[in-house]
């Protein structure tokens, strides 16, 4: 499971030019769902997640999280996180998980997240979406948990 964070002051998620979902202070979160993932993967990106302290202190150091500044995630899916262009000109996403499987890990992932205390909205799985963010920093990180 790979999750692309980008720390923002704001950003929404527009369906067919109708707002889906609105977050202000917190992170985006881009979810992609390899095909060998599973709710341990899930689990363990939401603990990591909610506990990064990716937002300034007093003196200026990465020393607080989203709980301490009010923060919320807005979490959006995005297979092509699994796009694997070493070859050719367009990519491949054999590694990414079918879209059931993909919901399901989505959806755990954001009750987890929620489960940890924190504010969780969510774009629409499979639609396409306008994301619109301001971020701030910018500060966006990686993280990746495989299976196994």
């Amino acid at each position: 499971m790979r999750a692309l964070i980008q720390r923002v002051s704001r950003a929404s998620v527009h369906v067919d030019g109708e707002e889906a979902a609105r977050i202000g202070q917190g992170f985006v979160v881009l979810l992609g769902v390899a095909d060998d993932d599973g709710a341990a993967e899930a689990a363990w990106l939401a603990r990591k997640i909610a506990g990064l302290r990716l937002f300034e202190d007093d003196a200026g150091k990465m020393n607080l999280g989203l709980a301490d500044v009010g923060g919320q995630v807005l979490a959006v899916s995005q297979f092509t996180l699994y796009g694997d262009a070493r070859k050719g000109r367009r990519p491949s996403f054999t590694r990414a998980a079918a879209p059931a499987q993909a919901q399901e890990l989505y959806e755990k992932f954001c009750s987890l997240l929620a489960a940890e205390g924190v504010p969780v909205e969510k774009g629409v799985f499979q639609a396409h979406m306008e994301v619109s963010m301001v971020n701030d920093g910018p500060v966006t990180l990686w993280l990746e948990k495989d299976s196994g």
